[in-house]
């Protein structure tokens, strides 16, 4: 049984979702230490004037820093992280997607999945990355063996037990090669004006490739 260790993700990349699908059995790392500007509250999308990210806020202490637990003081488990209600964030999410995709070929038949993320309010981002897990799996059309981890599993461990790690390989900035992952080009409605975009939020797959989205993975 091939198995594969992931960061958990916020409508996380294509190539996220690509292991998802084709490994046997995946881990979704709850213990490790929240990291700033990563794909755990971050996706990026394809809109009108170029790339574009969007940001979950987090709450924080009033040092900065995320709140912390008494096992790792000044730290956070990234399955502690709490979701933040600041700058109304939800609502401007929500209107980024209708401007970058609302003329994509299925956003209109989605929007009606995806919308309830932007509405409804969930307490901790593990859990809320784990919603929106659920549903794009079940919108693309796949069943994956996916669990959160007990603890921390360091990349000597994970190699030990034959786990592919990809938390390192699978981030914004810095990614670690990934020979598996070649990104193939699909229909995007800005390519024409921006050229090509690889790797983006697997809601840029979903909305422009419709039900042919598992055919890409």
């Amino acid at each position: 049984m091939q198995q594969a260790l992931l960061s958990t993700t916020y409508f996380g990349p294509i190539q996220w979702y690509q292991k998802l699908y084709r490994y046997s059995r995946v881990q979704v790392e709850a213990c490790d230490n929240f990291v700033k500007q990563t794909f755990r509250n971050r996706c990026v999308i394809a809109a009108a004037n170029g790339l574009q990210a969007l940001t979950v806020p987090v709450e924080r202490t009033t040092d900065g820093t995320t709140r912390p637990t008494a096992a790792a003081p000044g730290k956070c488990m990234v399955k502690d992280v709490r979701i933040s209600d600041h700058g109304n964030w939800r609502h401007l999410h929500w209107n980024a997607l209708t401007s970058a995709y609302g003329e994509s070929p299925f956003f209109e038949f989605y929007a009606d999945d995806i919308r309830p993320f932007f509405e409804r309010k969930w307490t901790f981002l593990y859990d809320f990355n784990a919603a929106i897990c659920a549903k794009m799996c079940e919108l693309i059309g796949f069943e994956p063996d996916a669990r959160p981890t007990d603890g921390y599993i360091t990349a000597d461990e994970a190699s030990s037990a034959g786990i592919h790690d990809f938390r390192d390989a699978i981030r914004p900035k810095h990614p670690l090669p990934d020979p598996s992952f070649t990104p193939k080009r699909y229909y995007q409605v800005y390519e024409c004006k921006h050229g090509f975009q690889p790797n983006l939020s697997i809601l840029d797959l979903l909305f422009n490739m419709g039900n042919e989205s598992l055919l890409y993975l």
